[in-house]
């Protein structure tokens, strides 16, 4: 083989090695909007939501979150120079991993701030997200951008693995999905052994809103850790209109729920409206009907709706509370 042809020839072998690392080193992330080239391993990730930042945590990654967004975390848990204040930091949900201590607030899941966005140069976003939420066409022009719908099914364990695949934390996922399906076995040993499930074979979740409006969820969002203790869903089948996770219910129904049925009060947050719904809730003629069978709950400040983190906790809660309204 002469010159030319050796160089040809390595030519080639250096080009499909080339090739092979790009392939190794960017996937294709299928998700609820769309499908995204991620390089992998990323190093800096805006999450722009307590849910995804507790995907972040269940894996380990809080260092490498550059920036967080939310309904619930707010500016006033910032310093003026913009990083998180580290006793806010430790409060609640925010202190059940490490969070990046120079992580900025980048705005809510329905605002986010793009410029604010694009300084962080982040490698990925990510994002909880629903029909009709928008700025996703933004954002993927600031970084590669991947959405998940809490009320697709799959959320959040398969999206979990999704995730955990672009960091290579694959064996933690399967150990954190691992984690709490033993946490919800033992725990709904312990209510069967305490006969909570002959006392109310069935649940619902009913959060009060301000203006008396009372909504149930159908889906996620603490009806399905229940489930998984071994409880059944006393409206099974019921529509799912808001965000596909709940929709609006009528006094008529709750006051004909039947005695067997657990009713688990969940405020819509930690205000002082959420806490006048649920007092009025409680006051009203429903909840005085359904007084003997409530158990009120209430999320950890900054806690997201569902995850990892949040099954783990709420399934040890809601076990200690049922036994003892059983015992």
């Amino acid at each position: 083989m002469n010159k030319t042809a050796l160089l040809l020839a390595a030519l080639s072998l250096a080009s499909a090695t080339a090739q092979t690392a790009r392939a190794q080193t960017t996937l294709s992330v299928k998700h609820d909007e769309g499908t995204t080239q991620v390089k992998a391993n990323p190093q800096r990730v805006v999450v722009l939501d307590e849910e995804m930042l507790g995907w972040m945590y269940a894996l380990g990654l809080g260092g490498r979150v550059v920036g967080v967004g939310g309904p619930r975390v707010q500016p006033s848990d910032f310093s003026a120079a913009g990083a998180i204040r580290p006793e806010r930091a430790r409060v609640g949900f925010l202190g059940r991993g490490a969070l990046n201590p120079a992580a900025r607030f980048v705005g809510t899941w329905t605002a986010p701030n793009l410029e604010t966005i694009a300084a962080l140069k982040p490698d990925l976003i990510l994002r909880s997200t629903w029909a009709g939420n928008t700025n996703y066409d933004n954002l993927s022009r600031i970084a590669p951008t991947v959405g998940y719908a809490e009320a697709q099914a799959g959320y959040w364990r398969d999206d979990l693995r999704a995730v955990a695949r672009i960091f290579g934390k694959q064996v933690q996922a399967e150990q954190v999905i691992k984690t709490v399906a033993d946490a919800n076995r033992v725990n709904g040993q312990k209510l069967l052994a305490a006969g909570a499930f002959r006392k109310y074979p069935k649940v619902v979740v009913i959060s009060p809103f301000p203006g008396g409006t009372n909504y149930v969820n159908s889906a996620k969002r603490v009806i399905d850790d229940l489930k998984a203790l071994g409880f059944g869903d006393a409206l099974n089948g019921r529509a799912k209109t808001t965000l596909g996770i709940a929709s609006v219910i009528s006094d008529e129904t709750l006051v004909n729920l039947d005695k067997k049925t657990l009713v688990v009060l969940l405020p819509p947050g930690r205000d002082d409206s959420a806490k006048a719904a649920l007092d009025g809730f409680l006051a009203s003629v429903v909840g005085q009907r359904l007084k003997d069978q409530i158990i009120s709950y209430e999320m950890e400040p900054y806690s997201p709706w569902t995850g990892p983190l949040v099954s783990t906790k709420v399934s040890g809660d809601l076990t200690r509370l049922v036994l003892e309204k059983v015992k």
